[in-house]
């Protein structure tokens, strides 16, 4: 590849990455005009835009995402070529790497990870990204999904790490009323099992984050069905042990299914696996 061109493909990757003109420059240590001549000239060169200017940022254009697919895996293979060259060695990565979790996995599990990961490889960055609805991986620029369903989605590839356990908690108050799960909560192995054997009349308050309805049972509004990392934690909840059963499901470290992966992401990807296994008895209760 032309030096001129890779030059421009480096800005415009940086933009991907970041989806911001401004994070970009600051990234790369140039300024915004330097940024915005390069996205420029590669736009002029191939006679087509890119990106999609949005208040929140750049964005890429849907019909655009496979040159962007196509770029990532040019620079993957650049930065393997120099790894390789320089020995290989483990632990040297550089790079970004964008996890999306759920709220609770974001607070309570993996900010310890991502320290000792990144604590290992300096010029690694990593970007959490806290959501409980599936992201679209490829707009919303996350690279690797930590998750836990009965399934993957179609559109995903990856390994079950360990389980996460689910169980009823409230305080030492409990009067037969439930919390209610609502949005993407109704989705998961404990909205189904409530679906199933907590009728309307039973139920109070509804939320979509476990760490609300956490905080909601604490308070005594009612019982609510969580994750065991997060109800065994909290030093205002019991277990009820006979109001519900000890459910499961797969916690998935994943990865959309046209994911380029870069060096990093792999390197990333393993870790994580192997660092939620090592956490598997806690994670289940």
């Amino acid at each position: 590849m032309h030096n001129e061109n890779w030059d421009d493909l480096r800005y415009v990757l940086a933009v991907v990455e970041t989806g911001s003109v401004l994070q970009a420059a600051k990234r790369l240590g140039v300024n915004h005009a330097t940024v915005l001549r390069h996205l420029a000239a590669f736009e002029d060169r191939h006679g087509l835009p890119i990106f999609e200017r949005t208040p929140n940022g750049y964005r890429v254009l849907a019909d655009r995402e496979h040159i962007i697919r196509a770029a990532q895996a040019a620079a993957s293979a650049i930065h393997e070529v120099a790894r390789l060259a320089g020995g290989g060695e483990r632990g040297a990565m550089k790079g970004t790497v964008r996890i999306t979790s759920t709220d609770t996995l974001c607070v309570l599990v993996l900010p310890r990870i991502t320290r000792a990961i990144k604590a290992d490889s300096q010029d690694l960055e990593m970007t959490l990204l806290s959501s409980n609805t599936h992201l679209d991986l490829i707009r919303e620029q996350a690279h690797i999904i930590v998750r836990p369903s009965l399934k993957l989605a179609d559109d995903l590839v990856g390994i079950a790490a360990c389980e996460i356990g689910f169980a009823a908690y409230a305080t030492d108050t409990f009067q037969d009323q439930w919390l209610g799960l609502s949005g993407p909560l109704t989705r998961s192995v404990a909205g189904t099992w409530m679906a199933e054997n907590i009728s309307p009349d039973q139920m109070t308050t509804a939320s979509d984050s476990f760490l609300t309805l956490a905080a909601l049972a604490a308070q005594g509004a009612g019982a609510a069905l969580l994750p065991c990392f997060v109800g065994d934690l909290h030093r205002d909840l019991v277990r009820l042990k006979t109001k519900a059963p000890h459910l499961r499901s797969p916690l998935w470290v994943a990865r959309h299914v046209d994911t380029i992966q870069t060096t990093p992401m792999r390197e990333v990807e393993g870790q994580l696996r192997e660092r939620l296994a090592g956490q598997r008895d806690s994670l289940l209760g």
